[in-house]
């Protein structure tokens, strides 16, 4: 399908998605009032609406971060298959979120990172994220380079480390409750979603695709190999650094501010290349959009799906996620960069 009009109309429904999705909730908000509130607080007019606190203080920056967090794990989980070349690859290969889990099981069962106040689950996450990239780098590279097989198999193993001391860290900690915080966090969520944390993720994931966008075709060469990259003049050895340590940051951010949320950086990728081809420039802009608008959705299923408790998000990607992407594969012979 043409990439363009198809990005376009992506990124008009999720809009729309986002706004119409605070109706959604325990509590039921007609539809009128929440566009009549976010109309008039984006014009400045006044509002007269009940619900105006909830709307606007709880449940869009829920709703806008959910759209920015699916946008850049779409983006995440295509950017580490390019690195890779593995159409398995997803986000968290490379122990990202083992690490955040860390921190995040540090503030909860230790009370670590206290001094951040408000910040703390998330400012642990962001380091133990960021820690766990610079421990994989570092290991793969002290192992003779930066290949694509050392860094899977350095992640791989790591990521089991980190995971098992956060494991550790909850059982010598004794409390049920922090145990279940944790598996409740490690399934991912946008509950404690505040305006505050809309910038800096968006900010992110904004930079993120508009520099890949700008190496597109470096990107195309590295997915055909190492030897035809290098044969058409990209630095093979820059681009794969640059991607790691991209995708990284990108993820730490992120796993920060939601959680682990499984399956979107691994299904959404394959749509778009099922739907618009493999080539990045088009690919990367479909991914986004339509991660975005997968998991705008995905977070409103996990609010009324089990009313008035919430689904964690993960739980909710994975039963959607598996069977359509099934149902995408069978659609059509699928290849991935030189293999079927």
């Amino acid at each position: 399908m043409p990439w363009i009009p198809l990005t376009a109309a992506l990124a008009v429904l999720t809009v729309a998605s986002v706004v119409t999705s605070v109706a959604f909730g325990a509590e039921h908000i007609p539809v009128a009032d929440v566009w009549q509130t976010v109309v008039g607080r984006v014009t400045g007019q006044d509002v007269d609406s009940a619900y105006e606190v909830i709307i606007w203080d709880l449940r869009l920056p829920r709703s806008i971060l959910a759209a920015i967090v699916g946008a850049g794990l779409a983006l995440a989980g295509a950017l580490m298959q390019a690195l890779v070349r593995n159409p398995l690859a997803e986000p968290y290969l490379l122990g990202v979120s083992a690490g955040a889990a860390v921190g995040a099981t540090a503030v909860m069962t230790m009370g670590a990172f206290s001094a951040l106040g408000l910040w703390a689950l998330s400012g642990g996450a962001l380091i133990g994220a960021l820690a766990a990239t610079v421990t994989v780098y570092s290991v793969a590279l002290a192992q003779g380079g930066l290949t694509a097989l050392r860094l899977i198999l350095s992640g791989v193993v790591l990521s089991s480390a980190f995971m098992a001391l956060s494991s550790l860290m909850v059982f010598t900690a004794g409390d049920p409750q922090a145990a279940e915080g944790v598996m409740f966090w490690m399934l991912g969520s946008v509950a404690g979603a505040t305006w505050a944390k809309v910038p800096l993720a968006g900010a992110v994931v904004v930079i993120t695709l508009l520099g890949m966008l700008l190496i597109h075709s470096w990107l195309d060469a590295y997915a055909a190999g190492n030897d035809t990259a290098s044969s058409l003049g990209v630095p093979v050895s820059a681009l794969r650094t640059t991607l790691f340590l991209v995708q990284g940051i990108l993820v730490g951010v992120l796993v920060a501010v939601s959680g682990g949320i499984g399956f979107v950086g691994l299904i959404i990728p394959h749509a778009a290349r099922l739907v618009v081809g493999a080539t990045h420039r088009a690919m990367l802009p479909v991914a986004v959009c339509g991660g975005a608008l997968f998991l705008v959705w995905v977070d409103v299923i996990s609010r009324v799906a089990a009313a008035p408790r919430e689904m964690p998000l993960g739980i909710v990607t994975g039963l959607i996620g598996a069977p359509v992407f099934l149902f995408l594969m069978g659609r059509r012979r699928y290849t991935f960069g030189n293999s079927e």
